[in-house]
Order: C-alpha cells, then structure tokens, then sequence
C-alpha cells in the first residue's frame, strides 16, 4: 500500500493550518505577557519598587486568571474567531496604556495592566476547543505542541527585546505585535471556516448529562486541577522573577540578567517538544511521564538549593523549571485536549487555567516580600516541596485501590 505524504494527507495539513495560526498568535501573547517580568530590573533601577512590579503581576495574574474562568465559559458558546481576535486587539491597547501611566498615574496603571491579564485570558481556551475538536486525535497533541512551544518561547523574545531597548518601547513594540496578530487572526480563521477545515459545535453534551461537572470529575479534573497549580507557580512565577533572581541572588548585573533570562528560557522554550518525545516514547502513558517529570524537578530544586556556583547554578535552575514544565505540557497539550467530546474543552481548560494563575497570582506577591526576609535560598527549599507535592499527586491510587481489592 502507497504511503500517502504529509502535504497529500488532508486531515494532517489542516492541523498544521490550525496549530500554525495558533501558534503565531500565542507567541504574541506571551511575549506581551513576558515583557513586565524581562523588563523589571531596567524599571527597579529606574526607580520602580521591587512591590510595585510585584503588585502589578499579581493584579495581572488575578484579572486574568478570572478571565480564564468567565472567557473560559463563554469560548464553548463563541466563535473562537472573534475571542481570539478581539482578545489580542484590546489586550493590545491596554498593554501599551499601562507603560504610558505607570509613572504619573501608578494606580490607574494597575487596573489597566489587569484589563491586559482580561483580555488575553480570551485566547487559550478557544483556541483549545477548536485544536481538539477540528484535529484528528493522532495529531491533537502535536497541534497544541506549537502553541505551547510559543508560550514558553515568549520569554526569551521578550528578554531579547527587554535587552535592546528601554522598557517603554518594548510595552509598544508587544502591542503592534498583538495588534497585528489580531487582524492575521480574525482573517485567517474566517478562510478556514469557509473551506470547512474549522467546523463549530460538533461535540456537545447530550442532554441527559446534566451539566458537565460529573463528566469532568470522571476525568479526574480535580487532580488536574492540582497539577495545574503547582506547575503554575514554577511556569508562571518564577519565571517571573528569575531576572531579578539572577541580579540579586547571583550578583549579575541587570543588563547580565536580561541576557542570561533570554538564553535560559531559549532553552526553556523547548520543553514542550522533550515532554512529547518522551510522552510517546513511553507510549503515551501520561501519568508515568508526570511520576518522572516532577520527581526529576524535586532532585534537581533540591541540587540548586546545595550548589552556590553561579553558571551550574543557573543550569540547575533551567533543568528544574523544564522538569516542572514538562509536567506542565501534559496537562495542557495531552489532557485537556482529550475532554473533546464533552463539549466542554474551553470551560475545561478556562477553569484549569483559572485556579493555575490564582496560585501564580497569590505567590508572586509572597515570593516578591519572601525574598528579603526569608531569603532566596529557603525560597528554593520551597520550589523543590511544590514538586513533591506534584510527585505525591500523580501517585497511582486508583491501579492500588484496586489491586487491594
């Protein structure tokens, strides 16, 4: 039997359409959600409080974790070509006020800084529900690769840009980027819902399943839910401070720190292709890909704790937060894809993703105040306890349970 290419493969082209599309926009998203945390040393020497910028990200992870719930909801009943769109464009014009007010008008700048988290909470579930439910599961995941590639692919865009210009004109340049996005968006998906390549509401829950919270606690959302905080903390949070982390806790100076974030998170950035390999190389048992991700973090939080050295300091730190990631990828990439026929992906992953940046919210504020008074090094002790934790989540209860009986 002839073996059809990949560019004859119809289902196959149109994956890689819809993650191509998905992919451009998200790492539009997070460069712009990137910028605050790249440019924080420039702005501390500018005069910024090291509290100020910690409040902002917390307002921001707050307004958008929210933003994930309610937009979350909405992306199952909305086209996803106008939450995507309208999300990048007024997310665009936020962005770029915050940099304009944060001197004069602090306060003010917070509120709008927070609309920002809003409006690109309109992005990841939609864009979730229409990778699952319009690609052939085979592809789903390598689909949804792309975009989680760009995520983390955001940082070191923006540590480059944070490291060429002043911390103003990078808030402008992220905006025409989302901007621009916004139009290639709301144009490129209206071409594939023409040809039929995108195709709304061909899952949905049959009415005798009342509401879908029964269903998603048959697929274990509650341990997801838990995964996605923990991991949400280390994605989130300390790749946040990690400038700052590098300035203080290591002596390097900002410009130093800017370069060194931009080449950790260049690595960092290609997790999300390690996770998969891995994932299917195990075939595809995606429990035992968490067990040995979060277990590989815990080691490796604990060595960075022990080692003082700056440079295999930092690479123990890249090799934890990519462990912790990994873990990250399976959620996003394996497990909320699979809730496609529930008709539920985008309240599923709105609502994951909602309790992931609550946790991101509440320890940014807590790492910022944590630390000058306990330190960073205690700070790592506490990194490396959120990964046993994850490690003591995924354990396997159930295959136990029923073993014992």
């Amino acid at each position: 039997m002839k073996k059809v290419g990949i560019f004859q493969n119809k289902k196959a082209m149109h994956a890689i359409y819809i993650g191509l599309l998905c992919s451009i926009s998200y790492l539009a998203v997070y460069f712009a959600r990137n910028i605050l945390g790249a440019v924080s040393p420039q702005m501390i020497e500018g005069g910024y409080a090291e509290e100020y910028i910690g409040k902002a990200s917390s307002v921001y992870f707050i307004f958008y974790a929210v933003g994930q719930l309610i937009n979350g909801a909405i992306g199952d009943k909305i086209k996803a070509r106008y939450m995507i769109s309208g999300g990048l464009l007024f997310a665009g014009i936020t962005n770029v006020i915050f940099s304009r007010l944060a001197g004069d008008h602090p306060n003010i700048a917070l509120a709008v800084y927070g609309m920002t988290g809003f409006f690109l909470a309109m992005i990841y579930g939609p864009m979730t529900k229409v990778v699952s439910e319009n690609t052939d599961p085979v592809y789903t995941p390598r689909c949804s690769l792309g975009y989680t590639f760009s995520a983390f692919f955001g940082s070191p865009l923006a540590g480059v840009a944070a490291s060429l210009f002043v911390w103003q004109s990078v808030f402008v340049f992220s905006s025409s980027a989302l901007g621009v996005m916004a139009v290639i968006c709301f144009f490129g998906f209206l071409i594939m819902e023409k040809k039929g390549i995108v195709v709304y509401g061909r899952y949905q829950l049959k009415k005798q399943e009342k509401g879908g919270i029964r269903v998603l606690l048959e697929r274990e959302i509650v341990k997801f839910a838990l995964i996605s905080i923990i991991t949400g903390v280390i994605r989130t949070t300390v790749v946040f401070w990690m400038p700052t982390y590098f300035s203080q806790y290591l002596g390097f100076s900002s410009e130093q720190s800017a370069l060194i974030f931009t080449a950790s998170t260049f690595v960092i950035s290609f997790t999300t292709f390690v996770a998969i390999f891995v994932y299917e190389r195990l075939g595809r048992k995606m429990n035992t890909t968490l067990l040995i991700m979060f277990s590989a973090a815990t080691v490796l939080f604990g060595l960075l704790y022990v080692v003082k050295l700056p440079w295999v300091n930092i690479v123990l730190m890249v090799l934890a937060i990519m462990a912790s990631n990994a873990a990250a990828t399976m959620l996003w990439s394996v497990y909320c894809p699979s809730l496609y026929d529930t008709g539920m992906v985008s309240t599923a992953t709105g609502f994951l993703d909602f309790v992931s940046y609550m946790a991101a919210a509440a320890s940014s504020s807590l790492f910022a105040s944590a630390a000058t008074t306990i330190g960073w090094g205690n700070l790592i002790l506490i990194w490396g306890a959120l990964m046993l934790f994850g490690v003591v989540v995924c354990l396997p209860y159930n295959k136990w349970i029923k073993k014992s009986k």
